[in-house]
């Protein structure tokens, strides 16, 4: 397609990481993502199929994708999930997975078969109970299963996502570090973000990076790595090393000036940020039968309209339409 073609912006950012939400299904309600009640799935009709999904990933990594990740809702509903990874990874990219692991024990080994190379797992408590007021279904036991099969189908390393929520799960941050340790994960905390389906997001209820750090050193020496790049967690060396924790500070520390990320709805809607108000089509044009050097222009000028940043802490910032269960990770 020509290098006028590859993911660059206005500002100079090269696109290398595709985030693809594989389905806007998920076998839990954590209340920081979706209503209890869940939300009005997308027609079946309206996601992409597989050959069309495959299609798309050629397209982007002509343009210079170099990983993949498939996120959710959760990707295991998917139910030719394993033929999705071995499709992606023949285009000879990474292929990871962003996932809560429920029913990973079942499939771990013929997804790393296929061609997956790393998982990241949300674990936001070791309580049962919190687990059910959180996600509002009783399956910690399942999760922790997931997670011990992805590491030993050799998903590695196996890395941790926690959100943590004041006067819910806050008061872990020490204990999910210390089980993380014990374990050989990886641990990243990730600041609260205006994404949830219900709009009930506050500044003030959202537990920040730095009073997460704050917590973790009544336990342990943190001493910051340097080298972040376009990584959005910032690192920290736990006593001295080797293990590591990770802070994602969406919210009060962006990372916006080194994002390299693209993200593709299960609908076939490419946005060029998480907090994106406005989304690129591809589904009609690709089953109008558009050659792929259209796709690739379409791709191409979303990305060029790409914005500095995401805007949280502007006055007039709105959340996206979509929920994050709608958008992938």
């Amino acid at each position: 397609m020509g290098p006028l073609s590859r993911l660059v912006d206005t500002h100079g950012r090269v696109h290398r990481d595709l985030r693809i939400s594989l389905t806007d299904r998920c076998s839990l309600r954590c209340t920081y993502c979706m209503p209890a009640q869940g939300l009005p799935w997308l027609p079946r009709e309206e996601l992409l199929t597989t050959p069309e999904l495959l299609r798309v990933v050629r397209v982007a990594v002509d343009l210079g994708i170099e990983e993949v990740r498939l996120t959710g809702g959760e990707p295991l509903l998917r139910p030719d999930l394993v033929d999705v990874v071995a499709g992606i990874a023949e285009l000879g990219v990474e292929v990871s997975m962003t996932t809560n692991a429920l029913g990973l024990d079942k499939k771990a080994e013929a997804l790393v078969a296929a061609g997956l190379t790393r998982v990241n797992i949300s674990l936001d408590t070791l309580r049962p109970e919190t687990f059910r007021r959180l996600a509002l279904r009783d399956r910690l036991d399942d999760t922790l299963r997931g997670i011990e099969a992805a590491a030993a189908a050799g998903l590695q390393p196996v890395k941790l996502n926690t959100v943590l929520m004041r006067d819910v799960n806050d008061v872990e941050a020490v204990d999910l570090l210390e089980f993380a340790l014990a374990h050989g994960y990886q641990l990243r905390f990730i600041e609260q973000m205006p994404l949830d389906a219900g709009h009930t997001w506050t500044r003030e209820g959202m537990v920040t990076g730095e009073e997460i750090l704050t917590r973790l050193r009544t336990r342990y020496d943190l001493e910051p790595l340097p080298g972040r790049g376009s990584a959005p967690a910032e690192q920290f060396l736990v006593d001295g090393g080797p293990a590591t924790v990770g802070v994602i500070a969406s919210v009060t520390a962006p990372f916006c000036g080194a994002c390299d990320r693209v993200r593709l709805t299960a609908d076939g809607q490419v946005r060029n940020c998480l907090f994106a108000r406005t989304e690129t089509d591809l589904r009609t044009p690709l089953r109008a039968g558009a050659p792929d050097e259209e796709l690739g222009e379409l791709v191409a000028a979303c990305i060029r309209a790409k914005l500095p940043g995401h805007g949280i802490n502007e006055p007039g910032f709105l959340q996206p339409p979509r929920p994050m269960s709608a958008i992938g990770g």
